[in-house]
């Protein structure tokens, strides 16, 4: 089964029904994202990976913006989370670098979402491939996802 068809799968156990895209140029960056979309990449809703100690700590941040580990993720958490190798990343969610979805995880996470991403109206998560998205507001974001909605950018 395919990370798409996995997520699409989770999505369903929990009651949410996305309009996802494909695109064959894909997008595994957020930069490929928003090119593809025609949006700003600020509006891409990137999930970053990082080695818990008790699972993984995925992080939902705007595409623009860089996840500040060493202070500010430390003292949400209360430890500095350990960088994650692909292996980590697909063993701790399902999914592959570039194409994890930002909810619908295989294993149980925690989930942060960064602050910026309330500002807009829609956003646009991974859809469990690197060549799949969809959009949705920030508000059903963080209600779907479980995540606390946190300043983590550096």
């Amino acid at each position: 089964m395919d990370g798409h068809s996995l997520w699409l799968q989770e999505c369903q156990k929990i009651g949410f029904t996305p309009s996802a895209r494909k695109y064959k140029d894909g997008t595994r960056t957020s930069q490929d994202a928003a090119e593809q979309l025609g949006c700003e990449v600020s509006h891409i809703a990137k999930s970053i990976v990082f080695e818990g100690q008790e699972g993984a700590v995925v992080v939902i941040t705007s595409g623009s913006n860089r996840v500040d580990r060493k202070r500010k993720l430390k003292r949400i958490i209360g430890y500095k989370p350990g960088m994650a190798t692909p292996d980590y990343v697909e063993a701790s969610t399902g999914y592959k670098v570039g194409g994890v979805p930002p909810f619908g995880h295989t294993m149980p996470v925690t989930v942060l979402m960064d602050e910026d991403l309330m500002q807009f109206e829609i956003v646009w998560g991974a859809g469990g491939t690197p060549d799949t998205v969809f959009p949705i507001t920030p508000e059903e974001l963080r209600d779907v996802s479980g995540a606390s909605v946190v300043d983590v950018k550096q």
